[in-house]
């Protein structure tokens, strides 16, 4: 796997008629962490929906480009076979699909026709990256995120991108709902993935996943663009004193851009069928 490189080029979208990214700039290198922080409604839940094709979004200008192909040009499904991932917030509850149906499709989808993962070699891979996880090994024959907590869910999005590799994740708020114990197994395993060939873009509010997941770069949204950047000491700032400094700093009044649009109802990482 070559060094990636996803860059984000002036990105404009809008839900419903009402612009909500204003013009986002970021550029994220294989082997690179970078955070986006802010407050609620800004935006940065609406940034990773419209990377990954949510269509109640409508991208109205810019570029996301992955290793300089836009990304906007292709279909969900292409921009999973390419190599970006999303973790979701509020993952899905899919009745009738087991979660080790779910990921051999996902895997066999990115392989590709003739060069599909053979059974033993994928239950052997799925029991051990689910016992990195902490995760009973029972939940490979449940239906996907049926009846799982919040954390569950959380260590099950986890999950997909150890057995996706993929080259560019996006982890949305991988931290809410997450007890401190389940934080460091998450945290552990998205560590074990830090390599030149990969590079995160992760969406958090606070501090205390940063403090596990070491950040390059660290980046605050407000009113749908990126206003302050820097690096790790940023994050501890914002901890420490909140964002009115910033605001102060630049002169925003209102830092939102209204309420964000509930995100991802259906699995976006596969080609696999969704189900209702």
């Amino acid at each position: 796997m070559s060094k990636p490189t996803f860059k984000i080029v002036g990105l404009k979208a809008s839900v419903e008629g009402k612009e909500i990214l204003k013009g986002v700039d970021l550029e994220v290198k294989g082997g690179e962490v970078h955070a986006v922080m802010g407050p609620n409604g800004t935006g940065k839940s609406t940034l990773a929906s419209a990377i990954m094709g949510h269509p109640k979004y409508e991208v109205t200008e810019g570029q996301v480009l992955l290793n300089g192909e836009d990304v906007l040009e292709m279909e969900v499904d292409e921009r999973a076979r390419a190599g970006i991932f999303l973790a979701m917030q509020y993952p899905s509850e899919i009745s009738g699909v087991t979660n080790a149906d779910f990921m051999r499709s996902a895997i066999n989808a990115k392989r590709g026709e003739g060069n599909e993962i053979s059974l033993i070699k994928f239950i052997r891979m799925m029991e051990e990256k689910m016992k990195a996880l902490e995760i009973d090994p029972q939940f490979m024959h449940r239906y996907l995120n049926e009846g799982f907590s919040g954390g569950e869910k959380k260590r099950n999005e986890i999950l997909q991108m150890l057995m996706l590799e993929p080259s560019i994740c996006i982890l949305d708020e991988i931290d809410s709902g997450l007890d401190i114990d389940a934080l460091k197994v998450v945290s552990e395993a998205v560590n074990s993935m830090r390599s030149e060939d990969r590079g995160f873009l992760i969406i958090t509010h606070y501090q205390r996943l940063l403090n596990y997941i070491k950040p390059d770069f660290v980046h605050v949204m407000m009113q749908g663009r990126i206003v302050k950047s820097g690096g790790p000491e940023l994050a501890e700032r914002l901890e420490a004193e909140g964002y009115d400094w910033i605001k102060e700093e630049l002169g925003i009044v209102d830092e939102t851009v209204g309420q964000e649009e509930e995100e991802f109802k259906v699995p976006m990482n596969t080609t696999a069928p969704r189900f209702s």
